[in-house]
């Protein structure tokens, strides 16, 4: 997957429209929940496959001491070509270069242990957010 921190229009819209298909289509998130005030400031990240057409997309914010990863996400009909662990790999390199050393994440319970797989540690219960079941996870880079 060729991974590009989005620096164009066509890239931002690419991104958005990942999102918009895996989070408000297919998990039912309300479209004015998914999309937010920290959209506008984030870092965002778009994957695309070997034909080009975007597959994977992701945001990085900076908040406290962590460089938060949020919004991963991988259209259904590729997952399991390791992609999302390839988005969250380029996302920890820029959290590096940023001088950051903790990452941190709310990921839904049901990729826990996806998240676990990759240094990821849960310290929180489980939570509600947009209906669906989280946990926060962190990882020292």
């Amino acid at each position: 997957m060729n991974i590009k921190q989005v620096e164009s229009r066509q890239q931002l819209e690419d991104a958005y429209n990942i999102r918009k298909i895996v989070f408000v289509e297919e998990q039912n998130v309300p479209m004015e929940e998914e999309m937010d005030e920290h959209d506008e400031t984030s870092i965002h990240f778009v994957g695309y496959d070997p034909e080009g057409k975007p597959v994977a997309a992701s945001r990085l914010r900076f908040v406290d001491e962590y460089g938060k990863l949020e919004r991963i996400c991988v259209l259904k009909d590729v997952r399991g070509n390791h992609y999302g662990q390839q988005i969250i790999g380029e996302m920890e390199k820029r959290i590096l270069i940023e001088g950051y050393q903790k990452a941190k994440l709310n990921g839904q319970t049901h990729a826990e242990d996806f998240y676990k797989n990759l240094g990821y540690e849960t310290v929180s219960g489980e939570f509600m957010d947009a209906g669906i079941p989280h946990v926060t996870m962190i990882k020292k880079l």
